[in-house]
């Protein structure tokens, strides 16, 4: 908390004023990244016209976000033993971007009632947040895919199965078995 106010030009008692204890801090701010990962990812399914572009979509953009500042990303997203103010704020987040998009997928496959459509998408952002995680800790090589790469490659796993792979700036291809 010393080095925080320090480098904000004020005094420790402020931030135990405001935000109680180093677990409200984190709290406060990651409420405010995840918010804003909210807004950004529900800006990005506004233009698309597709579920499939929909979905590519965010999470290009939940990668772009998490890109940008990876540390602020993990401090907002990790949530800490024992604190529930922090599992709550993340908990909420996946709860939204579930929300966002069962009900596009209840209509585009003309199954309003099916409770077995409520598995895909909390499945989907699993898989999106693991393999997005792990991308954005694999070190930078010419091999590492960009982060539009990597979105579309997400996409293709969850629309086409894992025996679909993309080529970076191209469509997806099919994966032939031996």
């Amino acid at each position: 908390m010393e080095d925080i106010a320090v480098t904000a030009g004020t005094s420790k008692s402020v931030f135990y004023r405001y935000f109680g204890d180093k677990s409200g801090l984190r709290q406060a701010v990651g409420a405010v990244v995840i918010r804003q990962m909210q807004d950004t990812i529900a800006a990005a399914l506004q233009g698309a016209r597709e579920p499939r572009a929909g979905v590519t979509a965010m999470v290009a953009a939940y990668l772009q976000m998490a890109q940008t500042s990876p540390n602020v990303y993990f401090f907002a997203t990790t949530p800490t033993e024992g604190d529930a103010r922090t599992s709550g704020e993340l908990s909420g987040f996946f709860d939204s971007v579930t929300e966002m998009i069962t009900d596009p997928l209840r209509h585009l496959l003309g199954e309003p009632e099916s409770t077995l459509l409520d598995y895909w998408p909390t499945a989907a952002i699993g898989m999106v947040r693991t393999a997005g995680e792990l991308w954005l800790q694999t070190p930078e090589h010419p091999a590492k895919p960009h982060s539009q790469a990597m979105a579309e490659q997400i996409a293709a796993w969850l629309f086409d199965g894992v025996g679909r792979l993309v080529n970076p700036g191209s469509t997806p291809v099919p994966h032939i078995n031996p």
